[in-house]
């Protein structure tokens, strides 16, 4: 083949060479040779039409330029095939980048960690650069507790997990969180691996909150509870322990799954609660300070770690409703009995109450039933009067207590809030702290004492004084008994043309017969007409039929005149 005159074969081989070569274009990284390093530029062959030039910053070379030299070779990224001067535009960060990426998918599909430099701060986070991938750091991804000052970690390589890729946007999120938390949990397990519950070990206070303390037994924190400082009661932590603090502890439980550990330190002295019962026996009464007052109560410590509660309900025999802390005060020196022990529970229920005077036994010794005593209403309800009497409590009179005749309904209107009255002491429970009192009892139950005599029951005949009349019948007295009763118009006579009102005078004596008697509902019913039925009757039975041939007349007018020689 003559150089001058190059035959179409050739020309065919040398594009077929070019096309081999050429297998690769812009938005490529290809291999190239450094030709020659002209100041800070290295000029690389990549085969293309054209040689192209990077500087040599971007190789991460300073102040060794002998450090690249012609002859080496090295992977670019391929911008522009030929610009306007008629160079290739090729990159060696952008060549760096795309290994990067390819290097980062790959071990971001297999979770794999990288490692990377924080070298700037963005809004909401931080830039990685993961060798020449650029990701961002959330700023809640940094560590596994906030941290203000982010210096010390910035510029030094350091490890990372991705948590997410998008190729297509150049978008890369990384967390050095997750890898501490890994790191941590490995040494967490490793460390609990080697504890036991019931063992005694040593640890620093880390941290102090409202409900315990953090103690750091190097490399996994334990939580020390309020509770478990102590048998007594501690109100905070700092009373006992304090930041950075060695403490001696001993390990009450493990969980293997949380790597959760709980430690005390009140197990190092003796439990308290051991023999409770035995020390305070039912019924004794002991001393002790008020550590607490809640709604319901108020917690007595009687030696330390050992409280018991005294509830709202045994505080006071009269003070029903009153909150606690009205009756006692924090810190106040009291003495209380003990009511009940439940050592399983570590439960002491206490009494106040109890070291005092019961005011219904006191009450009930001073005023035995049938007493009198005055006192003054406190209250009127719908059944009856509350009245206050000696000791600061109360005594009730029922509605059936206020008057021997009239309802208690009407007669209650009479009294007023505030009124002095007198009563009598029916009866007294001191175990369900009732008091019942009577105002009718101090008059006479004429009633009543007209039935327990048995002089007044149905069928009595009784003589009358006519006290009011009027047109549905006559109002009397009872002469001997004293007590009044109603005589219907019907039963003012046996005769329907005798039953007029009128026919009597006020003042006047009839003779009648009771009808009925209710001692429980008090009512007395007398009839002039039941009288003279039960004469009539009276009289046929002695003096014979009406069948005899006498007539109605003749035995009445015979029973008269037998009377009247008797």
């Amino acid at each position: 083949m003559s150089e001058t005159n190059p035959t179409r074969e050739d020309f065919e081989n040398l594009l077929t060479e070019s096309f081999e070569k050429q297998d690769f274009g812009e938005g490529y990284v290809v291999k190239g040779r450094i030709i020659a390093i002209e100041k800070d530029m290295a000029i690389i062959d990549t085969g293309l039409k054209v040689e192209g030039r990077v500087p040599i910053k971007e190789f991460g070379i300073k102040n060794n330029e002998n450090a690249l030299k012609p002859g080496d070779e090295v992977e670019v990224y391929i911008e522009r095939v030929e610009n306007a001067l008629g160079e290739a535009v090729l990159s060696r960060e952008k060549a760096r980048r795309e290994e990067s990426w390819t290097r980062l998918e790959e071990k971001f599909s297999k979770s794999e960690r990288v490692e990377g430099i924080i070298f700037n701060q963005v809004k909401g986070g931080f830039t990685v650069d993961l060798d020449g991938a650029i990701a961002f750091l959330p700023r809640s991804q940094v560590d596994i507790r906030p941290i203000r000052d982010i210096t010390p970690l910035m510029n030094n390589p350091q490890p990372f997990e991705i948590l997410k890729m998008d190729r297509r946007r150049g978008n890369i999120v990384v967390s050095r969180r997750t890898v501490l938390e890994e790191s941590r949990a490995e040494q967490r397990s490793e460390i609990v691996q080697n504890l036991e519950e019931k063992q005694i070990v040593e640890g620093i206070v880390k941290n102090i909150t409202d409900y315990g303390a953090f103690i750091d037994l190097g490399g996994i924190d334990g939580l020390l509870h309020v509770t478990d400082m102590a048998w007594r009661r501690v109100n905070h932590p700092s009373e006992i322990l304090s930041i950075g603090q060695t403490v001696k502890v001993q390990i009450i439980r493990i969980n293997q799954d949380t790597h959760r550990i709980s430690l005390g330190i009140k197990q190092f002295e003796t439990d308290p609660w051991e023999n409770i019962a035995i020390k305070y026996p039912l019924g004794q009464k002991i001393k002790g300070h008020v550590t607490n007052i809640t709604d319901y109560g108020a917690f007595v410590e009687i030696e330390p770690g050992i409280e018991g509660l005294i509830h709202i309900s045994e505080m006071s025999w009269t003070k029903k409703n009153v909150h606690p802390g009205k009756i006692l005060s924090t810190s106040q020196a009291v003495e209380v009995s003990v009511l009940e022990i439940d050592p399983v529970k570590r439960r002491i229920s206490l009494g106040l109450k109890q070291t005092l005077e019961n005011p219904w036994k006191a009450f009930s010794e001073k005023f035995p039933v049938g007493a009198m005593i005055e006192g003054e209403i406190k209250n009127k309800t719908e059944f009856g009067l509350f009245i206050g009497l000696e000791g600061d409590i109360d005594g009730m009179v029922h509605l059936s207590d206020l008057d021997w005749n009239r309802q208690g309904e009407i007669v209650i209107e009479e009294y007023k809030k505030g009124d002095k009255v007198k009563t009598v002491v029916l009866d007294v429970d001191i175990e369900k702290e009732r008091i019942s009192l009577g105002m009718k009892q101090l008059s006479e139950d004429k009633v009543g004492d007209a039935a327990a005599s048995g002089g007044l029951r149905k069928g009595t005949v009784v003589t009358c004084e006519v006290l009011v009349i009027n047109e549905n019948g006559i109002k009397v007295r009872l002469v001997e008994h004293d007590l009044d009763s109603f005589i219907r118009r019907s039963d003012l006579s046996r005769d329907r043309d005798e039953q007029h009102p009128e026919r009597f005078t006020v003042g006047q004596k009839v003779d009648a017969r009771v009808t009925t008697f209710d001692r429980k509902t008090r009512k007395i019913s007398v009839s002039i007409k039941a009288l003279e039925i039960a004469e009539e009757k009276e009289a046929v039975a002695q003096y014979g039929s009406t069948d005899s041939g006498a007539s109605l007349g003749d035995i009445l007018g015979a029973a008269l005149k037998k009377q009247d020689h008797n």
